[in-house]
């Protein structure tokens, strides 16, 4: 069974920064593509940044674009998100996502997504 463990989250002010980490129970080579969605309160969950594990491309949501950097290290099974400038449209629980196949949605579906994380809170004060 696989598992994906979110860490890293928490309450800033805004202008601030936080970086998420997902450990995998196994290699991030396995899955061919990563992803970080969010949910705030009564909005539904967006898929706001994915890399392709095989190449490295990326793929960002217009609302966070050029704040948020998605990254992975294979050696560690992990997979973070940088957030810097940090707002309060910020706040809501993030969860990491993996999927074994190659197909994909720009933005990404979470339907297509077969392994999810518990989610983490991040908070910002404005």
């Amino acid at each position: 069974q696989v598992q994906l463990t979110e860490s890293g989250g928490g309450s800033v002010q805004a202008g601030g920064s936080l970086r998420l980490s997902c450990v995998a129970s196994r290699s991030t080579y396995s899955f061919y593509y990563m992803a970080w969605f969010r949910q705030a309160p009564e909005k539904e969950r967006e898929g706001i940044a994915e890399i392709a594990i095989r190449g490295g491309s990326t793929f960002y949501a217009d609302s966070v674009k050029g704040r948020f950097t998605i990254t992975e290290d294979r050696a560690k099974s992990t997979l973070y998100l940088q957030m810097n400038n940090l707002t309060s449209e910020d706040t809501a629980i993030y969860y990491c996502a993996a999927k074994g196949s190659p197909l994909r949605s720009v933005p990404p579906d979470e339907a297509r997504f077969n392994y999810w994380g518990q989610g983490t809170q991040v908070t910002v004060s404005s």
